[in-house]
C-alpha cells in the first residue's frame, strides 16, 4: 500500500518559520520542559516505552518536541503502524528527526522485505549515510531494473566496510554473487577482514553465503585455530584453503611470529599465491603495529602488493619508513586504492620517498605532490610547506559575514535546536542534528559561507566544539578565529608561562582533548577542559604542592588548567622536552610511550606516524599541528612544526628519569 508523500520545501520552510516562533513563545514555560525531556531521555535509555508515552504529551510545545515525538515513536516502531508513521513525517517536515525517523522507518522496510513501501519512502530519504539502507535500496530497486555494476560495486564497498553483522548488506551481497556481479572471492575477502575485527558472526556470515557445505569446519576453526590446523595434513580445495586462511588470521591477529611459522611451513605450499601474499601481509602489519624489526621481512616475502589491504600497504609503508627502507615506500602507497592515496598522509611520504631516492624527475614530482597539499589545515600540510621552504602563517581571514548570512544561521530551526539540546545537557543530541543541519540536510551540505555563519553561531554562543569543527569543513577559505579559538585566555596564558610552558601547546592539546567544552568528560573518566583523570589529578596536586584537593575540583576551571599544565609539564620533562612524546603520554599514559621510543633514533614525524594505537596516532599529529598554528597566532610570526618535532630514540639511560612515577 502506498501511504507516503513527499513534503513540498515550501511547507517545510513553514513549518521551521513555526517552530521557531514556537521557541520565542515556549521560553518562559521552558525550565520545566526541559526536566521533561531529559526524564524521556533517560526512559529511552532504559527501554521504558509506558514512561516515554505518559511524558510525550507534557513536552508539546517545547522547542525540543520532535526529539520526544522521535523517541517515544522509535521505542515503539517495530508495533507502529504505517499511519503513525506517516503523521510523525507530515507533523515534523524537514527536521533531523523526521529524516532520522525515516532512516530507521527503512531499515524496518528492508528487514520485512516490503519493496514497495520501501521504494515509496526511499526518494524523500535525504541523509543517504546509512550503508545498510544503501544496500536495501539496491535489493528494492532490483525488483523493478535489476542491478547496474556501479549499484555492485556500491554493495561491495559497503559491505566490506560493514565491521558488524547486518541484514541488509548481506542480503544484497548474497543476491549479486549469485547473479555474478560479485564473486565468491569476495565473500572470503569479507569473512577475511570480519576475522581481522574479531568478528566472528560477521565472518561466518560470508562464508555461508559460498560454502554452506564448510560451515561446520568453520565453527571448528573459529573455535580453536590451532587445534584445527593440527588436525589438518592436507587442503586443496578452495574453500577449505579458505579456511586454512582464516584460521592462520585468527592466529596472527594475537601472535604475527607463530603465524608466521605455520606460514612458513606446510600451509605455504598449500595455499594460492594471494592467498599467501594476504596472509605475510597481515603478519607483517600486525608485526609492525609491535614496532617489530621482524615486519620488514615478513612484508618482503609478498610477491604483489595489489593482493594487500589498504590498512596493510599503510604498515608496509610505516615498517618501511620505520627501518630506513625508502625504496618501499612509493610502490606500497601506489597500491593504495584512490581514496586512501588521496589521503595527504600518504601523498606526503610517497613525496618524500621520490626526493630522497633523488633525480630531477623525481624531485620535480615530488614538489608537485608537495604543493598539492601544502598549507595550514593539518600535520602533514604544514610538513608539506615545509619541505616548499615555507612556515606556518595566519591565513588571511575571510571576508566579514553579512548581517543576512548572520540572520540566515539564527533563522536555521535545527541549528537553534541542537544549540538548545546541547544547552540542556542533550549533548549527543544537538551534536548529531547540528551535523545534519551543515552537512546532511543539503546535498552536498552547506557552503563555505554558510558554514561559516555557523560556526559563528556557534563561537557567539560559547559551543566551542560546533565553532571549530564547523569551521574546519570550509573548504576555500579558513577562519582562523573560529578555528583556533582562545577561550580562558589570560588563566591559560598565566598558568603556562609560571611553569615555563609554551601556551600555544597547551592551547593545541585542549584543542583536541575538549574542543574547550568546559563539562567534558570522557568514556574512561577524564573530566574538564584538559581531561584529567581523576588519579593523575591526584598524583599532581601533591607533587605540585596543591593543598586540600579533592576530585570534584576537577570541573573548576581554573583548577582543571592548573593540574592539566602541570602535568603536561611533568610529562614534558619525564620525556626530554619531546613535545611528540609528551603528547603521547598524555593520551596513552607514560608507560606506552616509554615503550614506543626504543628502537633507532628517527624522525618524530616518523615515529608519530608509527604509533602502534589509532588513537594516540592521530592525537599526537593533531597536538602538534594545533600547537603549530597557535604558536603562529599568538606571536604574529611564521612558526616551524618542525622544530617541534625533532628526532625520537631511545632514553639516555646515564641520565635519570625525573618522574619515574608518572602515573
Amino acid at each position: 500500500m502506498r501511504w507516503l508523500s513527499i513534503l513540498a520545501p515550501r511547507r517545510a520552510r513553514v513549518f521551521s518559520l513555526v517552530l521557531l516562533a514556537a521557541m520565542s513563545q515556549a521560553a518562559s514555560a521552558q525550565g520545566s520542559g526541559d526536566d521533561v525531556l531529559l526524564q524521556m531521555k533517560q526512559a529511552l535509555q532504559r527501554g521504558d516505552k509506558a514512561r516515554l508515552s505518559a511524558l510525550l504529551p507534557m513536552a508539546r510545545g517545547h522547542a525540543l518536541e520532535p526529539w520526544a515525538a522521535y523517541w517515544e515513536l522509535k521505542a515503539r516502531l517495530q508495533e507502529a503502524s504505517p499511519l503513525e508513521v506517516q503523521d510523525f513525517f507530515a507533523r515534523y517536515p524537514g527536521t533531523y528527526q523526521e529524516d532520522r525517523l525515516r532512516n530507521d522507518w527503512l531499515l524496518l522496510l528492508g528487514k520485512q522485505r516490503d519493496w514497495d513501501n520501501f521504494n515509496a519512502l526511499h526518494p524523500a530519504y535525504r541523509m543517504g549515510d546509512d550503508r545498510e539502507v544503501r544496500c536495501y535500496a539496491v535489493l528494492a530497486g532490483a525488483q523493478r531494473n535489476g542491478v547496474t555494476k556501479e549499484q555492485a560495486r556500491g554493495v561491495r564497498r559497503d559491505w566490506l566496510a560493514q565491521r558488524d553483522a547486518d541484514d541488509g548488506c548481506l542480503a544484497a551481497a548474497e543476491r549479486l554473487i549469485a547473479a555474478d556481479l560479485m564473486s565468491a572471492n569476495d565473500a572470503w575477502r569479507k569473512a577475511r577482514l570480519s576475522m581481522e575485527a574479531n568478528r566472528a558472526t560477521a565472518a561466518r556470515n560470508a562464508v555461508n553465503l559460498v560454502a554452506p557445505d564448510d560451515i561446520q569446519l568453520f565453527d571448528q576453526m573459529n573455535a580453536s585455530p590451532i587445534k584445527y590446523l593440527t588436525g589438518r595434513a592436507v587442503v586443496a580445495a578452495k574453500a577449505k584453503k579458505e579456511i586454512v586462511v582464516l584460521a592462520l588470521v585468527k592466529i596472527a591477529m594475537s601472535d604475527p611470529d607463530a603465524a608466521a611459522v605455520q606460514l612458513d611451513g606446510k600451509w605455504g605450499p598449500m595455499l594460492s599465491a594471494e592467498e599467501r601474499n594476504w596472509l605475510w601481509g597481515l603478519i607483517g602489519k600486525q608485526s609492525a603495529m609491535k614496532l617489530s624489526p621482524m615486519a620488514s621481512g615478513y612484508f618482503a616475502n609478498v610477491s604483489r602488493v595489489k593482493d594487500l589491504s589498504d590498512d596493510m600497504l599503510a604498515w608496509k609503508v610505516r615498517a618501511a619508513l620505520r627501518m630506513g627502507q625508502w625504496k618501499e615506500v612509493a610502490p606500497a602507497i601506489d597500491a593504495m586504492s584512490e581514496d586512501a592515496q588521496d589521503d595527504p598522509t600518504w601523498t606526503y611520504w610517497k613525496a618524500r620517498a621520490l626526493a630522497q631516492r633523488g633525480g630531477d624527475e623525481r624531485r620535480a614530482e615530488a614538489r608537485a605532490l608537495y604543493e598539492s597539499i601544502a598549507g595550514t589545515r593539518g600535520f602533514y600540510e604544514l610538513l608539506a610547506l615545509e619541505e616548499l621552504g615555507q612556515q606556518a602563517s595566519v591565513p588571511t581571514r575571510p571576508a566579514p559575514l553579512t548581517a543576512e548570512e548572520k540572520a540566515a544561521a539564527r533563522s536555521n530551526a535545527s541549528l537553534q535546536r541542537a544549540l538548545l539540546a546541547i544547552g540542556i545537557g542533550l549533548r549527543s543530541e544537538g551534536v548529531r542534528e547540528w551535523n545534519y543541519a551543515t552537512n546532511l540536510h543539503d546535498k552536498g551540505g552547506m557552503g563555505d559561507r554558510e558554514l561559516l555563519a555557523a560556526a559563528d553561531l556557534a563561537c557567539q554562543r560559547e559551543v566551542w566544539d560546533r565553532c571549530i569543527n564547523t569551521s574546519e569543513r570550509t573548504k576555500g577559505v579558513i577562519d582562523v578565529e573560529q578555528r583556533f579559538p582562545m577561550p580562558f585566555h589570560d588563566t591559560v596564558i598565566r598558568k603556562s608561562n609560571e611553569i615555563g610552558l609554551e601556551p600555544a601547546y597547551v592551547y593545541g592539546l585542549i584543542r583536541q582533548e575538549s574542543r574547550f567544552i568546559m563539562d567534558a568528560r570522557s568514556g574512561v573518566g577524564a573530566s574538564g577542559l584538559m581531561q584529567v583523570m581523576p588519579a593523575t589529578a591526584r598524583w599532581t596536586a601533591r607533587k605540585i604542592g596543591l593543598g586540600g584537593f579533592t576530585p570534584d575540583q576537577i570541573y573548576d576551571r581554573e583548577t582543571n588548567i592548573t593540574i592539566g599544565t602541570n602535568y603536561l609539564k611533568l610529562a614534558l620533562d619525564d620525556f626530554d622536552g619531546s613535545m611528540p612524546l609528551a603528547a603521547a603520554a598524555y593520551n596513552a599514559g607514560p608507560g606506552r610511550p616509554r615503550v614506543w621510543r626504543n628502537g633507532p633514533v628517527i624522525e618524530a614525524a616518523i615515529w608519530a606516524e608509527n604509533v602502534p594505537f589509532n588513537e594516540t596516532r592521530d592525537y599526537v599529529k593533531k597536538v602538534l599541528a594545533n600547537t603549530t598554528n597557535y604558536a603562529a597566532i599568538i606571536s604574529g610570526r611564521p612558526q616551524s612544526i618542525k622544530a617541534r618535532l625533532g628526532t625520537v630514540g631511545p632514553r639516555d639511560e646515564s641520565i635519570p628519569e625525573p618522574n619515574k612515577d608518572l602515573p
